[in-house]
């Protein structure tokens, strides 16, 4: 396994509770980091896994992120808990279905959630922790982006790859004005992740056609992404800050 030194950093992790949010949190517990666990239904699941890493100073925090209130909120008490934050990692998101061909409203109701959910929340935390770092003298935001952005994505999921293409461009751009600051924003933009998440998708499409776009033999797992999160906080990767880095299977080389 990969070793990095987390120690003392305080890193909050939002949609923590499964699929790539989990393994991350996991992972930087694993390397001794205080983790904020944001979750929302799966709460149990976020304590449990707090729970096995009794040695960091680790908890869960519940917040429905489609409220702008209750992601202000749950900023506000993992601010109050820990005293400073080192780095947020922005994994939260909304996978939603919604073909072309149905009725304008209901397809509408379904890009507005997945617009609040995946780009709207983050811009306001992001907006929060840069006042935050400011005055700590700097933090690191990591943006769970998608192979989407560049791509594209299937007729089902134009909010999704809108949603996505908005939040890499959002990370650049933090990276870009508040470098000076030392605060440092990357994206990581994966490609299909086997996880929960990507069930319907799987069951649409079948395993065998996600397969066959991909350059390697596998589907990509959520520990194929973790340690690399792991050395964007441990500072490891400052000078790399805006940038987009791309875990895929190479199934899009740009």
């Amino acid at each position: 396994m990969i070793q990095v030194d987390l120690n003392n950093k305080n890193i909050l992790v939002t949609g923590a509770s499964s699929g790539i949010g989990k393994e991350i949190a996991r992972f930087l517990m694993e390397m001794n980091a205080n983790v904020a666990l944001h979750c929302f239904r799966n709460k149990n699941s976020a304590k449990e896994l707090a729970a096995f890493y009794p040695h960091t100073n680790s908890r869960t925090f519940q917040a429905d992120l489609e409220s702008p209130q209750e992601a202000e909120s749950m900023w506000r008490k993992v601010l109050d808990y820990y005293e400073r934050i080192d780095v947020v990692i922005f994994n939260a998101a909304v996978f939603l279905k919604h073909h072309t061909e149905e009725e304008l409203s209901k397809w509408f109701k379904v890009w507005e959630k997945t617009i609040r959910v995946n780009l709207d929340t983050p811009a306001l935390i992001s907006r929060l922790a840069i006042n935050h770092f400011k005055e700590e003298g700097g933090g690191r935001m990591v943006f769970i982006g998608s192979r989407a952005a560049f791509r594209g994505e299937t007729q089902e999921y134009l909010a999704y790859a809108a949603s996505k293409g908005g939040l890499t461009s959002l990370s650049r751009s933090i990276a870009r004005s508040f470098g000076k600051f030392n605060i440092k924003s990357f994206t990581i933009a994966p490609g299909f992740v086997k996880t929960k998440m990507a069930e319907q998708f799987i069951k649409d499409h079948g395993e065998n056609m996600i397969l066959n776009e991909l350059s390697l033999k596998e589907l990509t797992v959520p520990s194929d992404i973790s340690p690399l999160i792991g050395l964007i906080c441990s500072g490891g990767m400052d000078h790399a800050t805006g940038a987009t880095i791309d875990i895929n299977a190479g199934s899009h080389i740009r």
